[in-house]
């Protein structure tokens, strides 16, 4: 698409953008690397990024994208706004001594999981392919969170699971600069290569 259009532009970029953020974030926290404090704040930051999500959504859906529109209006709603909403809440649930049974969210995760596994075939197809390669450690990360959020996995878990959202984030990162850059010179400047199944 030139950026000259008068259609719709690509917003994946933009959305791109917003699940780096969320995936570095869930880095910081499997990680260890940021105190429980950190959660209104991370809470705030992907409400921001069910904003950018959700506006992509719906322009991809509107472009005609089945498989990125949406992918990308589950992720606004369950992957940011709900986990957005949630850290808060949490956070203040924590300080007031509210009981809350957090393993349903266990539950919703592995539908999560469950849902990006079951869509899998299409983004191998429909994908670049470092965009296959990101939904396929996808695949096997949420589903992982959803089994230590059950207590079925330990949280010894949490590290390669940080691990994972780090090179997501990587991934999320690279292909918003080159859908970015390849559209701007009208070539392919960095290279995403094609899908996976052709």
């Amino acid at each position: 698409m030139s950026e000259n259009s008068h259609g719709w532009a690509d917003p994946s970029p933009a959305g791109l953008i917003a699940l780096a953020l969320a995936l570095f974030c869930f880095y910081a926290v499997l990680g260890g690397h940021v105190q429980a404090t950190a959660a209104p704040l991370i809470g705030l930051w992907f409400l921001g990024g069910f904003v950018v999500q959700f506006i992509v959504a719906i322009v991809e859906l509107k472009n005609g994208s089945v498989q990125g529109g949406n992918s990308f209006l589950f992720f606004s709603a369950i992957f940011m706004l709900v986990s957005g909403m949630g850290y808060i809440f949490k956070y203040f649930a924590a300080i007031n001594n509210w009981p809350i049974d957090p393993t349903i969210d266990g539950y919703a995760w592995m539908i999560l999981g469950l849902a990006l596994i079951v869509w899998t075939p299409a983004t191998l197809k429909t994908s670049p392919l470092f965009m296959s390669i990101l939904v396929l450690l996808l695949d096997v990360g949420i589903p992982m969170v959803a089994l230590m959020n059950l207590g079925i996995l330990s949280h010894s878990f949490a590290a390669p699971i940080a691990y994972m959202c780090l090179i997501c984030t990587g991934l999320s990162l690279y292909l918003s600069a080159a859908i970015m850059t390849n559209i701007a010179f009208g070539k392919s400047v960095i290279p995403i290569h094609g899908p996976i199944i052709k």
